[in-house]
């Protein structure tokens, strides 16, 4: 009686009463369901014991703070839904191209009973996508650097309002030559922050020179290479918006080595708030990102898709704000470089 109302074999069933866990999220709480409304109670003296529930995390990359955000917020989450978070790489290294094998990668998460997966900035193919909706995976990507199709649910934050602001913020401080030392060209982010950064010279009337807009990575090292390629031009920018917190730092170290002072002869602002933007020398301006919220979003997102439930939106950005420290001061009405 129990199958037939939730529409399952008596095998899976069974299944869901003896704590199996090769079975979908989904089905196990239909099944769940109509024990509830049936009434069900174990009998006396038999142990049940109830599956553990496993979300994936997937980072292409673990070794930066924006990560440990991201990661904070999904366990949180995860504790008070009472789901453990099991932490993975890619199964193909980044350098490879996208995630593969797309098949056998799905089958053994859904082979181990997972609710789904969420991803975090790494890039999807189309064949990944369809091979988790095939094997009736749920997905949630944070960040993404693409988005195949546009029925994948994402989470993100208000990038081009952020790229607005930053550059805004800069303009109200009398700088003009404002460069954007950008992550990868490819990422949506980077394209969103981008725009915000033209829109706002725009409004105020600058136009946008290309030699002051390069596309690199989100690592210190991306930033430092891009910030002594923009500090070496015949008339290099008085302000630079980095397109993270990690970047801009590299930017700071690209200007104290061909001796300027940040803020005093460069203005900086990254992106993301995190902990090496209040820990840096000067502390650094920068558009926050609330990271740990995303992750919570993301996964009671994930809970809500492994429970059957539909959406209002695939996409949901939170919003982002400008956070003043000390890397950003007026520009200087006489002198220049």
């Amino acid at each position: 009686m129990v199958a037939d109302a939730a529409g399952v074999s008596l095998p899976t069933a069974s299944k869901v009463l003896n704590g199996r866990a090769d079975v979908s999220a989904a089905t196990r709480a239909r099944v769940a369901e109509v024990l509830r409304e049936f009434g069900y109670v174990p009998q006396a003296g038999r142990r049940t014991v109830a599956p553990a529930r496993v979300a994936d995390l997937v980072f292409d990359d673990l070794r930066s703070t924006y990560s440990l955000e991201i990661l904070r917020g999904v366990t949180e989450a995860g504790a008070e839904a009472g789901v453990d978070v099991v932490v993975s790489r890619p199964p193909a290294s980044v350098e490879s191209g996208p995630l593969t094998p797309e098949d056998t990668w799905a089958q053994r998460l859904r082979s181990g009973g997972r609710e789904g997966l969420i991803v975090v900035t790494s890039e999807l193919s189309l064949a990944q996508v369809e091979s988790f909706a095939r094997a009736g995976l749920p997905l949630v990507v944070i960040d993404p650097l693409n988005l195949p199709r546009v029925e994948v649910t994402s989470v993100g934050a208000t990038n081009w309002s952020g790229g607005l602001a930053a550059t805004e913020h800069l303009l109200g401080l009398g700088h003009r030559r404002i460069a954007y030392a950008g992550g990868p060209l490819e990422a949506s982010c980077s394209q969103a922050r981008l725009h915000g950064y033209r829109a706002a010279l725009e409004n105020a009337g600058c136009a946008t020179d290309p030699e002051l807009v390069l596309h690199g990575g989100f690592q210190y090292g991306d930033g430092l290479d891009m910030g002594t390629r923009l500090l070496a031009l015949d008339m290099p920018p008085t302000a630079i918006f980095a397109g993270n917190d990690a970047a801009a730092l590299g930017v700071m170290e690209a200007a104290r080595r061909r001796g300027l002072r940040v803020p005093e002869d460069l203005s900086v602002v990254g992106f993301d708030d995190t902990v090496l933007a209040e820990r840096s020398t000067p502390a650094l301006t920068t558009v926050r990102q609330p990271l740990q919220d995303m992750g919570r979003v993301a996964l009671r997102t994930l809970l809500r898709l492994a429970a059957g439930e539909t959406l209002d939106s695939h996409h949901v950005e939170l919003a982002t704000n400008l956070v003043v420290r000390d890397s950003t001061a007026r520009i200087p009405d006489q002198g220049g470089r």
